[in-house]
């Protein structure tokens, strides 16, 4: 299994370079999300993975940080630059990060 990097909330904020997937539900991510994410529901990550740059590094988030990491691990078994918001945007907010 690949080891994916755990990332705290401003280590997320200062990755300007990196793609923010959220794969939360629409109605989740309605509450509030990282300005710039895109989101790919975790259900429909696979059937849609090819909307994300291979290129470029992308860090996922979720809610609490579990369905991300999942999201991750099969990104980074895809060949793609991966790391998670560990603790999700349970975290995100915590730490005082903006939501959009």
């Amino acid at each position: 299994m690949t080891s994916i990097a755990q990332l705290t909330p401003t280590q997320v904020a200062d990755q300007t370079s990196a793609r923010v997937l959220d794969v939360r539900e629409p109605d989740e991510v309605a509450t509030g999300a990282i300005a710039g994410s895109i989101n790919i529901p975790l259900g429909q990550l696979a059937a849609r993975q090819d909307e994300l740059d291979s290129a470029t590094p992308i860090i996922t988030v979720c809610q609490s940080g579990r369905r991300s990491q999942q999201a991750a691990e099969f990104l980074a078994a895809g060949g793609h630059q991966v790391g998670n918001l560990a603790g999700g945007m349970n975290a995100w907010i915590e730490d005082g990060k903006p939501v959009a």
